[in-house]
Formats: C-alpha cells, sequence, structure tokens
C-alpha cells in the first residue's frame, strides 16, 4: 500500500450526509444485523464480505429488495461452477411482477417519460402502464403464446417497447429487440437464430429531424421470419396496419388485470446479441431471476435509485443499456425514454432532455461526453441541471479530460460514475458506488457480489499492473446459456478459453491499491510493444485532443518475421490536413503523454473509422483484415455501421501485401 499522503486528491468525495442516506449504507446496516455483514469498514469491508460469502450476500439482496417467491428456493447456489452455475434453485417468480409493483402505492406516479425530438415529455402511468400489460399479455395469451416462446421487437425506444418486453415477461415468453436503425440482414440475424412468434414492429421513425420509413424492411423481416404467427403494427408515423398485422391499439385497450406466470428463477428472460464482429452475433440468453437479483443490486444499491428519482440513460432498444434502464422500474424509479438522435438539433441534445424531464441519474456513452468538450457545450451554463446528483458513462472508458470537463462544466458537486461490464452479463463488473470518492480515470470500485480481478497469462491476480479482467466466482445475470449452442461449446469458447472455470471477459484492466479499476480497452486488440502492454483508449484519448482529428483508430500487428507494425489511422476534421507539421504533433503528444514505445510506425489518413452497431470502433477485425483475412472471414458484414469503410482497409492490406509489408 502506498503511504496516506501519497494518495492522488479524489476529484469527487461524497459528503457525511450523502454517505448516510445511501441505500448501501443502509443495507450494510441491515446485513450486518440480520446477516453477519461487517458493520464497520464501509464499501470495501461490504464488498469484501460479498464475495467471501457469495450466498448469504445474495440471500440478503433477495430479503432486502424482498423478492417474491411464489414458491421456495432450496438454496442460493446449487451449482457453482462456471458456466453453468445454477441460483435459487426450486424458487418461482416473475419479473414484470416486480417491475410494475409501484402502480399498487402509486398509481398516478409517472412510471414512464417519453420525449422525442419536438422535447416533449410525455408521461404514462404506472396504472396506464399496469393496465396495458395486462391488456396485452392476455392477448398474447390469445394468440397461443406460450412460456418460452421468443416474442421480437423492432422497435425505437418508446413506451410500447417497454409494455411489450414487459407483457411478454409476464407470459413466461421470451422478448427480443433490435433498433430500427439495423437494416434487413442484421435483424435477421439475429432473429432468425431465436425464431420470434411474434413481431413488434413500426411503420418508421423520426431521427436528425427526419422521417424514416421502414415499411419495407418490415415486409422483409416479415417475408424472412417464417415461425411468426402474428405481427403487430405500432404506427409511430401514422401510416395503416399493412395487410395482415394487428393494430397495437386493439391489443392494449382492454382491462384484464395482469397475470404473472410464475417461472423457475432461471427461466429465459430475455436474448441480448454480442457485436457479433465474426459469425453470427452470439444470442446471449439471461434469466428472469438472474437479471432481477442483478438489476436490483445494481440500481438499488449502486446508483442508489428509488421512487424520488428519475432515470434517463441515452440507448437504442438494440443495446442492453436499453433493457438495464427498463430495469429502473424494479426500484420504483420514473424512466426516462427518449427517442431521436443524441445530437439533433445539436450536440447538447442530451443535456437538455435531462433538463426537461429533471433527470436524476444521467447516462450516457463516454463518446458523447468528448463530443460535447470538443463542440464546446456548456452543459450548465445553458440548462437547469440542479437536479442531476450522477452522469454515468459507459461504452468505452471515460477519458481523464471527461471527468474534468464533466466536474467543471456540470457541478464541481457530480457523482461521475464511469462504469464497465457487458452486454454478456446485462450489468457493470465494477462502476458506481455513492459512498466512495471519485478518481480522474478511475471507476470507483468493483461491485457487489463481483469477484473481479485482474489476471496475469499465467493466472495470478495482479495489482497495479495490467491484466486481463476476470471474474472468478458466479453472478446471477451470466447468460444461462447461447441461443443454437446446444453442447455450450460457443459459450465456453466465448469466456473460458483462457482460464478453465473462470470468466475471461476481453478487456485489460488495472486494479489499484484501493480497490478502484482502470480500463484499457480489449485485450484481444491490445497494444504490445517490446513486451509493454497498452490499451488502445489510451491512444484515442491523447490523439484525439488535437482538433485536427475527428476519431482514430490503432492496431498492433505481431508480424510473421517476429516484427511488430502499428499503424494509426486518423479521419481528419474538416478542412485538416495530414502534412508533416500535423504528422509530427501526433507522434509527439503520443511520445510524451503515453510512451516513445507506443508512437505508431504509420500514420495513415482513412476515410473514416467503422463501428459496430452500437457504436464501437471495430479493431479486431480490422487487424484480422491487415494479417490478411478475407472481409467476408474477418468480419459479419450485418454487425458493421459502414462495411465500405472495412473494404478501404482491406485495399490497404493487399497492397501492403504487394509491397512486402509495406504501405504507401
Amino acid at each position: 500500500m502506498t503511504s496516506e499522503h501519497a494518495q492522488p486528491e479524489p476529484l469527487w468525495q461524497p459528503d457525511q450526509d450523502r454517505i448516510a442516506t445511501a441505500a448501501v449504507t443502509r443495507f450494510q446496516a441491515w446485513a450486518a444485523e440480520r446477516h453477519g455483514a461487517p458493520a464497520d469498514g464501509g464499501y470495501p469491508a461490504l464488498h469484501r464480505w460479498s464475495i467471501e460469502h457469495l450466498d448469504t450476500f445474495w440471500q440478503a439482496v433477495a430479503e432486502w429488495f424482498d423478492i417474491r417467491f411464489s414458491t421456495p428456493y432450496e438454496r442460493v447456489l446449487g451449482d457453482r461452477s462456471m458456466p453453468g452455475a445454477q441460483w435459487f434453485p426450486g424458487a418461482t417468480l416473475n419479473y414484470a411482477e416486480h417491475a410494475l409493483r409501484a402502480a399498487a402505492d402509486r398509481p398516478d406516479a409517472a412510471a414512464l417519460l417519453h420525449v422525442d425530438e419536438t422535447q416533449e415529455a410525455t408521461p404514462i402511468s404506472w396504472a396506464e402502464l399496469r393496465r396495458q400489460v395486462g391488456a396485452l399479455a392476455a392477448e398474447l395469451r390469445a394468440l397461443g403464446v406460450r412460456p418460452g416462446d421468443r416474442v421480437s421487437g423492432y422497435l425505437p425506444n418508446i413506451p410500447q417497447a417497454v409494455t411489450a418486453l414487459l407483457a411478454t415477461a409476464a407470459v413466461g415468453a421470451v422478448w427480443t429487440s433490435c433498433a430500427p436503425d439495423f437494416g434487413a440482414r442484421s435483424v435477421l440475424d439475429r432473429f432468425q437464430q431465436v425464431e420470434p412468434v411474434v413481431l413488434f414492429t413500426i411503420d418508421g421513425y423520426r431521427y436528425g429531424g427526419k422521417e424514416h420509413d421502414r415499411r419495407d424492411t418490415v415486409a422483409e423481416l416479415r417475408r424472412e421470419l417464417p415461425t411468426l404467427r402474428a405481427v403487430v403494427h405500432i404506427p409511430l408515423l401514422g401510416t395503416d396496419a399493412p395487410e395482415g398485422a394487428l393494430e397495437w391499439s386493439a391489443l392494449t385497450d382492454g382491462d384484464a388485470e395482469p397475470v404473472f406466470e410464475q417461472v423457475p428463477f432461471d427461466h429465459p428472460l430475455w436474448v441480448l446479441y454480442s457485436s457479433g464482429t465474426t459469425g453470427l452475433p452470439k444470442a446471449i440468453v439471461q434469466s428472469q431471476g438472474g437479471i432481477l437479483l442483478e438489476h436490483f443490486k445494481q440500481l438499488g444499491l449502486h446508483c442508489d435509485l428509488g421512487p424520488e428519482d428519475r432515470f434517463f440513460w441515452y440507448t437504442s432498444t438494440g443495446w442492453m443499456m436499453w433493457n438495464f434502464l427498463v430495469s429502473g422500474l424494479l426500484t420504483g424509479t420514473t424512466v426516462v425514454l427518449y427517442d431521436g438522435s443524441p445530437g439533433y438539433p445539436d450536440t447538447g441534445a442530451q443535456w437538455r432532455v435531462a433538463e426537461l424531464t429533471g433527470t436524476t441519474l444521467y447516462g450516457t456513452s463516454a463518446a458523447y461526453v468528448m463530443a460535447c468538450r470538443k463542440a464546446g457545450v456548456h452543459p450548465s451554463r445553458d440548462h437547469d441541471l440542479s437536479r442531476i446528483t450522477c452522469v454515468a458513462t459507459t461504452g468505452s472508458p471515460l477519458p481523464p479530460d471527461g471527468f474534468r470537463w464533466l466536474h467543471d462544466e456540470v457541478r464541481d458537486d457530480l457523482w461521475i460514475a464511469s462504469v464497465s461490464g457487458g452486454t454478456d452479463v446485462c450489468s457493470c463488473f465494477a462502476g458506481a458506488v455513492p459512498t466512495l470518492p471519485v478518481h480522474v480515470g478511475e471507476l470507483q470500485a468493483a461491485c457487489l457480489g463481483t469477484d473481479l480481478q485482474s489476471w496475469d497469462p499465467q493466472g495470478k491476480p495482479v495489482t497495479g499492473e495490467v491484466g486481463e479482467l476476470v471474474v472468478t466466482q458466479p453472478m446471477p445475470s451470466m447468460p444461462i446459456h447461447f441461443w443454437n449452442d446446444p453442447d455450450g461449446s460457443r459459450y465456453r469458447d466465448s469466456y473460458f478459453d483462457m482460464y478453465p472455470g473462470v470468466w475471461r471477459h476481453g478487456d485489460w484492466i488495472t486494479l489499484t491499491d484501493r480497490g478502484s479499476v482502470v480500463i484499457h480497452g480489449r485485450s484481444d486488440s491490445t497494444l504490445n510493444r517490446q513486451g509493454v502492454r497498452m490499451g488502445s483508449a489510451d491512444i484515442y484519448e491523447a490523439v484525439e485532443r488535437l482538433p485536427e482529428i475527428r476519431e482514430s483508430l490503432v492496431i498492433g500487428l505481431e508480424e510473421p518475421d517476429g516484427g511488430y507494425w502499428m499503424p494509426l489511422f486518423v479521419h481528419l476534421a474538416e478542412g485538416a490536413v495530414l502534412d508533416e507539421d500535423l504528422i509530427d504533433r501526433i507522434k509527439r503528444t503520443i511520445r510524451t503523454e503515453l510512451s516513445p514505445r507506443h508512437v505508431p510506425d504509420e500514420i495513415i489518413e482513412v476515410p473514416g473509422v467503422p463501428h459496430t452497431l452500437t457504436g464501437k470502433r471495430i479493431e479486431v477485425p480490422v487487424k484480422r483484415l491487415l494479417q490478411g483475412t478475407d472481409l467476408a472471414k474477418a468480419v459479419n458484414p450485418g454487425s458493421v455501421d459502414n462495411l465500405d469503410l472495412l473494404r478501404f482497409y482491406e485495399g490497404l492490406a493487399r497492397s501492403r501485401a504487394a509491397q512486402g509489408g509495406k504501405t504507401g
């Protein structure tokens, strides 16, 4: 341990009042009385107890949040081996029942606040949401939908999507969704795997001030999904239902009391899809009980959400953060659904939504924060953000400059929660803790019940140096399986190939000696020069401070002759030129801010940086292309935002091969 006075000053520290009133503090005192948790030592002691007494911790979570088990569980963990841990065997419950519980006490309060690009907020009360879910669940049953059947949504972030998810869960069916900016091919790559019996669709959506007609895509989905028994039309653009489709209004105008199918704890709740940069997207199945417990813990204890809060996360229905956002209902919180462009009519759009809705916890992407910083947005000068207590970011590591910008431009008494987890668990491994300080560039701590470690290649835990992010004990929201993976081999290969029985996530992290976490980027695209490893995020942070650089992509290639080629691809801002002066400045920036070893071998101007449909830079497929892999084998074309950009890198690889490994 470093001595106390050598510790860096935190950017933010919660005051005693905030610590005392935080749910996690009250939970700790209660768990100390009931379950032998440590009464003293604050969060670090509670976290240590939560992983050393995993069963007791999750039993305490279930009791604290009053999980309604309609049949009791025999024990907390039947089998603890990974993959395949068996949670709460014998128990039955229903996720949707818990998500609508607040309707009993606060029927007229807003469960949902819906905002679109007109910037008007429309509330939907708890009573109305519950009524719609009851009506729709009854109609789904009338259509023959049974527990275990798949129900799909091709929908934007609108209240109807929430109603459809909850009605599906109420029936015990399995929800899956894609955002309408996905083209037909990428939707089919996902939905064809799970064979849905119902499809909820829109006729189109509004984004960036324009209407986008989706009727042709919907027609193609209907043709290519032979298992569909019903299609439900939501007329967002006001068109009539196509031939053979049912009207949303007709299915949701009834008054049937909701019937919540009581399903086993590990009954599937939904299917999420990984970016699927190679092969078909992984169809990740998570359970009703596992998500219920994990999200209660994450939202109720880590995010400190309750009935007084308004929870807004900028997301689409194609990203796990949407599912996470909907779970805000579990804590009785008002959930803000924004359906629109993150930057329309200008870069500050999301801050305007936060102001309009009185958001208390506002979540966005690290990329959006950095875009605001670059565009000279001044959130607190231009908006009343006095109700925001926490700004959370995810999607990629929030650079130190992002922390400082939020602190300076939103409020100096702002809890900044950079969080990291994954679609794979639909939750966070590390991130928000309301009772701990925030240090620049760091995630506050590993989450409760998450045995997060950093391992070297030999499987030895390391502190203060870069290692692989591993989780050494099961979490309830880990996938129960992948769809169409009967022998479980794809599941095992995805997380358990490197360290048998231990979840390896594919991120490089450093655990500091005070328990905070630094994320460096994906370990499978990590830069390893002369044995010194660096995450790509570190390079992007340094390079993209330069006003001429719109975006960048760095790749490290181990070459057959033992050499290592590290090009930096730059997408320039309008009017910028990649001349000697800019090249020198880029190299000097990396040399002085990072290390001389990580100065790129070449800096190459590109027409753009390719991303997955959820906005992550595509590093590994570009690396494969540069190693000579065919485009068809290097990437699943349906998972990329712009395939033409990848053709540029493919052409570069060809010309490089022709010149014996040199470009240009």
